[in-house]
């Protein structure tokens, strides 16, 4: 039996000498973003590869120059990004309590034109994908939002957001894990610790796990 492929396309670049980015779509889709985990999962297991981290829709890849040349893993890559990926096992489910009293509530409320109180049943209500971690130490960049919180980035971003700040920009909301600019809106706070430096790996979120916000009150 042969096995079931798909039209996926994916566009493969270089990046430098030993690493390139295998790129199998842009929009923010939990299916996509699927794809990409099961297509660096693959990478993982070859011998020419020595990395291989997934992102929203895409896979950056670092090689061993040695084994395999760039062409001959592009379409290495391209050959496998038609196979469909395995029947996907969900990932770890997180329940993050949220104090929703951030400085950029109402403000946000007034741009969206809800009542602050919609605000935060709409970004508590969904369960969130892991889209990718990075940015600094415990970033996890989770998504989609409703489509009803859909906001550009702030015009000026702040010099230092606090450890902890629950935020929105974009279709995406994240948990700032430590202080440190940016320029997401600021919704809340979290006390939970999502930078673990003494575990491996790191970060309490990993890409493919699953993130679900609760009002909480202190």
């Amino acid at each position: 039996m042969q096995p079931q492929r798909s039209t996926v396309r994916v566009r493969v670049h270089p990046l430098g000498d030993t690493a390139l980015i295998a790129e199998l779509g842009t929009r923010l889709d939990t299916a996509l973003n699927t794809r990409a985990i099961a297509l660096a999962s693959a990478l993982k297991k070859r011998r020419d590869v020595r990395q291989a981290v997934p992102a929203h829709g895409n896979v950056t890849v670092q090689f061993d120059p040695d084994q395999i040349t760039y062409e001959a893993l592009a379409a290495a890559i391209r050959r496998l990004a038609t196979k469909r990926p395995p029947v996907e096992e969900p990932g770890r489910l997180h329940r993050i309590p949220v104090v929703y009293d951030g400085p950029d509530l109402e403000s946000v409320a007034t741009a969206l034109g809800l009542p602050a109180g919609k605000v935060v049943e709409l970004h508590s209500r969904p369960i969130y994908r892991v889209f990718l971690v990075g940015f600094v130490p415990g970033w996890a960049y989770l998504g989609p939002l409703p489509d009803e919180l859909v906001l550009p980035r702030r015009a000026v971003p702040r010099t230092l957001v606090p450890a902890g700040s629950v935020a929105i920009a974009g279709q995406e909301t994240g948990i700032y894990p430590l202080a440190s600019p940016g320029g997401w809106h600021l919704l809340g706070r979290s006390t939970v610790k999502l930078f673990l430096p003494d575990s491996d790996p790191p970060s309490l979120f990993r890409v493919g796990d699953r993130v679900k916000f609760f009002a909480a009150t202190s």
